[in-house]
């Protein structure tokens, strides 16, 4: 039992170097890079989900066994939830309420535009 507590998790380590060579190459990509802004926003986006590829396989356990299928319906809610958040955020940026904080609603000026 004293030798299992003094091994190195060697599997986190080496996920949290790649790690944070992900992150340091993606802030290459977006400061000091001369490529497009369309290929950084693509490899920011590819390392992006590289990255969440290695906190799952190596930080988050996503293949042990004896876990049943928990780890992939948490996954496929979390993509569910995530669209729904962002499609919700959309709807809201398109479709959003009128920033005019007049008492009238804004039609003060739209009528006055008619009168003239």
């Amino acid at each position: 039992m004293a030798n299992r507590s003094k091994r190195i998790p060697i599997q986190h380590v080496v996920g949290y170097v790649m790690s944070i060579v992900l992150t340091v190459l993606a802030a290459w990509a977006a400061l000091n890079s001369n490529l497009p802004v369309i290929w950084i926003i693509i490899l920011i986006l590819a390392l992006a989900v590289i990255q969440a590829g290695i906190q799952l396989f190596m930080f988050m356990h996503i293949i042990e066994r004896g876990t049943g299928h928990a780890p992939w319906q948490m996954i496929f809610h979390g993509f569910i939830l995530a669209a729904i958040v962002v499609a919700g955020s959309l709807f809201t940026m398109s479709f959003g309420f009128n920033h005019d904080h007049n008492d009238d609603g804004g039609h003060e000026q739209h009528e006055q535009h008619e009168q003239e």
